[in-house]
């Protein structure tokens, strides 16, 4: 099936999955600088992996050079102390580009987007996802949501190709969720495959996807309040569900009521959010717009009672 060389198979340490934003100049263009302290600051708060350029990262947004030095200065910031997976979306000859660029910086895997546009039958979104996997040595996570949503046969056959390593989950449905866990366990691959819940601000539902023993997830919070999402973190892998419960309900719940109140929230809140606390990675590029000032006020009000929450569990 493959000419590619095999490589290493992915390892994702425990620990809350990093997405940063992109950082952007006054001018529009691209700040490394701000881009590189910001993925620094992330692995040092203790991120188990960067997922450079992905949806939170803009990755629509991004020019095929400015993907290649964001992707390359997350290598050099992450210095093999964490994994570092980019994106790779649109067609598939747009996204092989992308992956053989991301596998040119240094990253350790692919976060595979879904198709751009159409809406593909399961047939053709195995070609495209076997297609992308067999351009590069690069592992690839596949991101299930929106145009690219699988039945349990096609992910098992996804999982027998020996690059693709997980599914990113961003529908939500947890039946069709647990029948691919059940119907890619049956699969004798010989070798680990690995789920995620991506929901936006995937806390809210952790508890659920823990259920059917998924508790890989894609932080936001992660990105402006990691103290917050490492506490959250800790308490669900370690069955502390009050502290948890307390977390949902006096923060996450909110943000993600907050997060609803505009189109394109889950990144430009988030960027607003790393904003807030220091570090100016400048707005989100069009398409995608910036929230309403009284949204700001309200995020910065919850960061405040989430750093809160924190004092009152300790």
């Amino acid at each position: 099936m493959t000419s590619a060389p095999l490589a290493a198979r992915l390892r994702i340490p425990s620990g809350p999955l990093f997405f940063p934003v992109t950082a952007y100049g006054r001018d529009g263009s691209v700040n490394l600088d701000a881009y590189r302290a910001h993925v620094r600051r992330g692995v040092e708060a203790g991120a188990a992996a960067v997922f450079a350029c992905c949806g939170t990262g803009e990755f629509h947004a991004l020019t095929p050079e400015e993907f290649q030095a964001c992707v390359a200065a997350a290598v050099e910031e992450a210095a093999g102390r964490v994994p570092v997976v980019a994106g790779a979306g649109y067609g598939t000859a747009l996204a092989v580009r992308y992956a053989k660029l991301a596998e040119d910086a240094g990253a350790d895997g692919l976060l595979a987007m879904p198709p751009y546009l159409v809406i593909a039958g399961q047939d053709g979104l195995v070609r495209h996802y076997t297609q992308l996997a067999d351009a590069t040595s690069l592992d690839v996570i596949v991101y299930q949501r929106d145009n690219a949503v699988f039945t349990p046969e096609t992910v098992v056959e996804l999982a027998r190709h020996p690059r693709i390593v997980g599914l990113k989950d961003g529908v939500g449905d947890l039946d069709l969720l647990q029948r691919i866990v059940s119907a890619v366990r049956q699969e004798p691959t010989g070798q680990e495959f690995l789920y995620f819940n991506g929901l936006p601000t995937a806390e809210l539902t952790g508890l659920a996807y823990r259920g059917i023993g998924v508790t890989l997830y894609s932080s936001a919070v992660f990105c402006f309040a990691p103290e917050i999402a490492l506490a959250f973190h800790k308490a669900l892998n370690s069955g502390d569900d009050a502290t948890a419960d307390r977390l949902i309900d006096g923060f996450y719940r909110p943000l993600v009521e907050l997060r609803n109140q505009g189109r394109g929230y889950a990144v430009s809140l988030v960027k607003a959010g790393v904003r807030l606390r220091g570090l100016d990675v400048g707005e989100v590029r069009p398409p995608l717009h910036e929230p309403a000032e009284d949204h700001v006020k309200r995020l910065a009000e919850l960061i405040e009672r989430g750093y809160a929450l924190l004092q009152e569990t300790a």
